[in-house]
């Protein structure tokens, strides 16, 4: 059914609740991220991680844990609140911005667009300072993101101007 003002209704679940689902399943892994920052410190489930490792054939799972407490255990206090601090703030972020594209808040659009945009560079810069595909996906699907987020704030700013 068309409503009075001529206008189809808006999508149940459309874009922008699927960037929201993004943004918020980024929320997710952060803080995942930051919970298991926090029981690493548990110097019995370190020890739990080295074991389990050593009983892994070489195999990627053996590297990446590998790897990860090599680079863990080699940071300083401080720069454990540093990571800590951003990995947070990361996800205070994501999620202002998932949560206020799932209410369809115009604010949202601009604040997801300019963040996003902001942050391409970084990921390129990381993408080609050592490649992986998981780096070309995120950089792809951020770029599609900024892509459609400009596309949709400037048609709908057209559609307000239209009807002022």
């Amino acid at each position: 059914m068309i409503p009075e003002d001529g206008q189809a209704p808006a999508p149940r679940f459309g874009m922008l609740r699927t960037i929201a689902l993004y943004k918020l399943v980024k929320v997710l892994l952060l803080l995942l991220a930051a919970y298991g920052e926090l029981r690493l410190h548990d110097a019995s489930l370190s020890a739990k991680l080295v074991t389990w490792v050593q009983a892994r054939p070489s195999g990627l799972e053996h590297e990446v844990v590998t790897r990860a407490l090599q680079w863990f255990s080699g940071l300083s206090e401080s720069n454990i609140h540093k990571l800590r601090f951003v990995t947070l703030t990361y996800a205070a972020v994501f999620a202002v911005e998932g949560v206020g594209l799932w209410m369809q808040k115009r604010w949202a659009e601009w604040l997801t667009t300019i963040i996003t945009a902001s942050l391409i560079p970084l990921e390129i810069w990381e993408f080609f300072s050592r490649p992986n595909l998981g780096k070309a996906a995120v950089v792809i699907a951020n770029c599609a993101i900024v892509a459609y987020l400009v596309w949709h704030v400037l048609a709908k700013g057209r559609r307000t101007a239209s009807v002022a």
